[in-house]
C-alpha cells in the first residue's frame, strides 16, 4: 500500500456499513482527475469516527480531499475498456468548511466583531 492524498468531488452520497464484528464503517467513491485530465475513482473506507462523520455531512459533488492507504486497482468499463481505480482507506479529510474553520481558529474575530482581514471569504 501507498500513504497518499487525493482531491475531488464526492460521487454519489456516502453509506454507512456494519462489519462482522459490528464495527461501522462508511464508505463512498470520489471522482479525482488525474494529471493526464482522465477522470479516476477513488473506493473509499473509513473507520475513523472523524472522518465518517465529514463523510456523511458531504453531498454529491461535494469537494474533498482525503489521505491514507491507497492500493492501485483496474476495472473495465461496459466497453471492455480497462481503467485505473484506487482503494483508499482513509484516516484523515479536509473540506471547504474545515478550511474556513481553522481560519477562524487561526485568527479569532477583532474585538468589533469583525472577522481579521483574510479570513472572511465565503468558502
Amino acid at each position: 500500500m501507498i500513504d497518499g492524498l487525493i482531491s475531488g468531488r464526492l460521487y454519489g452520497e456516502a453509506q454507512i456499513g456494519t462489519g462482522q464484528n459490528g464495527k461501522r464503517f462508511v464508505t463512498c467513491k470520489v471522482r479525482a482527475t488525474a494529471g493526464d485530465g482522465e477522470t479516476l475513482f477513488v473506493n473509499v473506507i473509513a473507520f475513523n469516527d472523524e472522518v465518517q462523520t465529514a463523510l456523511l455531512a458531504l453531498g454529491d459533488a461535494d469537494s474533498v480531499s482525503l489521505s491514507g492507504a491507497l492500493t492501485p486497482k483496474v476495472w473495465t468499463d461496459k466497453n471492455g475498456t480497462v481503467k485505473p481505480a484506487l482503494d483508499m482507506v482513509a484516516h484523515g479529510l479536509l473540506t471547504a468548511y474545515h478550511v474556513q474553520h481553522k481560519r477562524k481558529a487561526i485568527h479569532p474575530p477583532a474585538s468589533n466583531g469583525h472577522a481579521a482581514v483574510g479570513t472572511d471569504d465565503d468558502l
